[in-house]
C-alpha cells in the first residue's frame, strides 16, 4: 500500500482516546503497538477478552492501519481488543525482499507480544486472532503457519498464500482462514505471481487442504450495493471445526472492503460496499477457538 493512502485518512484525526500506543524490545529492536480497548472492557471488570492483531501493509504505519480499517468500530459493537504491531521499516517478513529464516524475526516478536499482553489485559487464550492488509495480510497466513497453537484463525485482506510461506509451512496445527481478495486488484494479483505467491483460489485449496477438509464447500453471491460496481462471491467449506474462505470481490481492487474509498488519485482500485469487511472477518475469526 502507498504511504499516500495514510496521510489522507491522518488528515484532521487524533488516535482515538482508548487507543494505547506501548513498546517492548525484542532482539535488541525497540518494537512499537498499538492496543484499542472496547468500552466493555472497562464495564465488565471480569470479563475475558477475544484479541484481533491487525497487521498493517507494506510502506504504511500502524495509526494508518488503525484508521484505514475502522477496525475499533467493530471491536465497540462485538466487544474484542485490537492489537496494531508496528513493522520493522514498515514492513513483514514473508520471504519477498528478506530471507524467510534470517530477516526480521516478527514471528518471535509476535509470540513475545502476545505473551506480554496476556499479562496485562483479560485477554481469553482460546480466542486470539489476526488480520491484516497486503503484507500484513501475506504475515498473517504465516502466523497461521507458523503458529496454530496460539491463534485460532487468521483472516487476509489483498493477500494470498506467499509461497516461502508454503515452503517452509511445518506444523500440523490446523487454523481456519479467511482469504479476502478483489479480481481486480493490480497491486497484489488475484491469479498469482510466479515464485511469489499463489492465486487465490489455489491458496483457498491450500489451506482447505491443509485443515484436512475434503469437500470444496458452496457458495452464495453478495450484492447489497447497486452502485459500487462490484459483487462478492462467499465461499467457505462446511465441515470441520476450522473452516477455510474464500470472498472474491468481483472488480474489487487492492482495498479493504466498506472502508471509505481514500483512493481517489492512487491505482489501488474500487472499493466494494458490499460487505462490511470488519464484520464479516469478525464474524468469521469469532466462530473459531483454540
Amino acid at each position: 500500500m502507498q504511504r499516500l493512502l495514510g496521510l489522507l485518512l491522518l488528515l484532521g484525526t487524533t488516535l482515538p482516546a482508548l487507543a494505547q500506543v506501548a513498546s517492548l524490545v525484542h532482539k535488541e529492536e525497540k518494537r512499537r503497538y498499538l492496543v484499542y480497548t472496547p468500552p466493555a472492557y472497562a464495564s465488565q471488570p471480569t470479563a475475558s477478552f477475544a484479541v484481533v492483531f491487525n497487521f498493517h501493509g507494506g510502506g504504511m504505519t500502524m495509526a494508518e492501519q488503525m484508521l484505514y480499517t475502522g477496525m475499533n468500530r467493530a471491536a465497540d459493537r462485538h466487544g474484542f481488543i485490537v492489537v496494531y504491531p508496528a513493522g520493522l521499516k514498515q514492513d513483514w517478513n514473508v520471504g519477498f525482499g528478506m530471507s524467510y529464516t534470517e530477516g526480521a524475526d516478527d514471528i518471535g516478536f509476535v509470540q513475545a507480544l502476545l505473551a506480554k499482553l496476556k499479562g496485562e489485559y483479560r485477554i481469553d487464550p482460546q480466542r486470539v486472532y489476526a488480520t491484516g492488509l497486503s503484507r500484513g495480510g501475506f504475515f498473517a497466513q504465516r502466523i497461521a503457519a507458523e503458529l496454530p497453537h496460539l491463534f485460532a484463525a487468521v483472516a487476509s485482506v489483498g493477500a494470498p498464500l506467499p509461497e516461502p510461506v508454503g515452503q517452509h509451512h511445518g506444523n500440523p496445527g490446523r487454523v481456519g482462514v479467511l482469504l479476502i481478495h478483489g479480481s481486480a486488484d493490480q497491486v497484489v494479483a488475484y491469479d498469482g505471481k510466479a515464485t511469489g505467491y499463489l492465486s487465490a483460489p489455489a491458496s483457498y485449496d491450500y489451506w482447505r487442504q491443509h485443515n484436512g477438509i475434503a469437500g470444496a464447500g458452496s457458495s452464495r453471491v453478495i450484492d447489497t450495493s447497486g452502485t459500487d460496481g462490484t459483487s462478492v462471491t462467499w465461499h467457505e467449506t462446511d465441515e470441520g471445526p476450522y473452516r477455510v474462505a474464500l470472498a472474491t470481490v468481483r472488480n474489487g481492487g487492492h482495498t479493504w472492503p466498506g472502508a471509505d474509498p481514500f483512493n481517489v488519485g492512487l491505482p489501488i482500485g474500487k472499493t466494494t460496499a458490499d460487505i462490511d469487511g470488519n464484520d464479516v472477518i469478525w464474524g468469521f475469526l469469532a466462530r473459531h477457538r483454540r
